[in-house]
């Protein structure tokens, strides 16, 4: 057997936004830094892939990195880019054909919502017209819709936010660092209701980069073995309620919608991992919203739909909790910079897995930690780390 797949080594530029400082510059920092925590030069990378989706492209660091004719191949798929760089990299050297090599991520947006168009979606104008290409409105409706169905109040939104500033707070590299109170996150404005301004993440930068190493050469380096058990991307399948989804097919059984990309990707991952959602010790979900995460943490397998009322109330998810969700804050906290963003989050699993999170460590030596990224026009990418 070659062994599992290991992350060797982890960087990260600050979220948030950083005048003066391009996105690539960014990128470049995180593999600087990443490196470094391995213990190895640019020379002994084998191969990178890079995601990028509005700051140029990766490929184009070898500049500034060295010029040592890499591999270097770029990735583009939407906010699933990054776990879709990290994605393809440990199927490089699980392949046997590499090493060790590089998955990074990074991004530098405007300040403003993202403007899709409806025809990169292959979508009629009228869909634009109506407003449903502003992902505030169509979060929105979303969770109206949920919420309904499922008894959960307003209230909770404002608890998944004010857990977000509060773990945020303690993390180096997060946009938002300050805690907010529930009483200021319910009382302010409405961006798209139900949603406040705090209940939204907001487009940003930063860098991220991984090292990835087969288990041999994770031994030979010396580092511990913090395992990447499964990593999976996967797409919407029929009838799913998606971003920019035009219609929604109900099952005629239970005039419910059908399955979604999160509940493929998230059980491909727990196959190929071996383990169950109970079996997670710490997890970072998809939270551009504050109730992405509610529905997220049903559509991973770790609780039922409508159970969220109740953990977020008796504080399940929080750093001590039953399952601590979005350690350093989320994208709520860090911003959405979405080449960089799912990466961010399997770096905060690897300084949880360390037992480096300070002020946001998850207590009890947690041996497991799962990611979860979203994003339109239904896409999903899932990762399980072991140590």
């Amino acid at each position: 057997m070659s062994g599992d797949v290991c992350i060797v080594g982890v960087g990260i530029h600050r979220f948030g936004r950083t005048d003066g400082v391009s996105g690539l510059e960014q990128g470049v920092f995180a593999v600087n830094q990443a490196l470094g925590d391995a213990g190895i030069d640019w020379q002994q990378i084998q191969f990178a892939y890079g995601s990028s989706d509005a700051a140029g492209n990766p490929d184009t660091m070898v500049e500034r990195l060295g010029l040592t004719g890499v591999q270097f191949i770029n990735v583009r798929n939407g906010c699933a880019a990054g776990g879709s760089a990290l994605f393809s990299a440990q199927m490089a050297i699980k392949s046997g054909e590499y090493d060790i090599g590089l998955a990074v991520g990074f991004d530098k947006h405007p300040r403003g919502a993202f403007d899709a168009k409806p025809a990169e979606y292959g979508l009629p104008e009228w869909y634009g017209d109506v407003g449903q290409m502003v992902t505030t409105q169509f979060f929105g409706a979303k969770i109206t819709r949920y919420m309904h169905e499922h008894g959960i109040t307003p209230t909770t939104l404002g608890r998944v936010a004010e857990k977000a500033y509060r773990n945020g707070a303690h993390a180096p590299h997060a946009w938002r660092r300050e805690p907010v109170s529930l009483e200021t996150i319910m009382d302010a404005p409405l961006v798209s209701d139900p949603y406040t301004k705090f209940m939204f993440c907001s487009p940003a930068e930063g860098g991220v980069a991984l090292i990835l190493a087969s288990e041999k050469k994770a031994r030979e380096l010396g580092k511990p073995l913090i395992r990447l058990k499964a990593a999976t991307m996967r797409t919407r399948p029929p009838g799913s309620f998606e971003v920019f989804a035009p219609s929604i097919d109900l099952d005629p059984a239970d005039g419910r919608p059908r399955g979604t990309a999160t509940r493929i990707a998230s059980a491909d991952a727990f196959r190929m991992a071996g383990i169950g959602p109970k079996d997670i010790a710490v997890a970072q979900l998809q939270d551009t919203e504050a109730g992405a995460e509610l529905m997220h943490m049903a559509e991973n397998g770790f609780c039922a739909d409508g159970a969220q009322e109740q953990w977020l109330a008796e504080g399940r998810t929080e750093v001590g909790g039953a399952l601590p969700v979005n350690t350093d804050g989320g994208c709520l906290a860090c911003g959405e910079p979405i080449g960089a963003s799912g990466l961010r989050q399997v770096y905060e699993n690897v300084v949880q897995l360390r037992g480096d999170g300070g002020g946001r460590q998850v207590p009890g030596n947690p041996k497991t930690a799962y990611t979860h990224v979203y994003g339109a026009p239904g896409v999903s990418a899932v990762t399980i780390l072991e140590r």
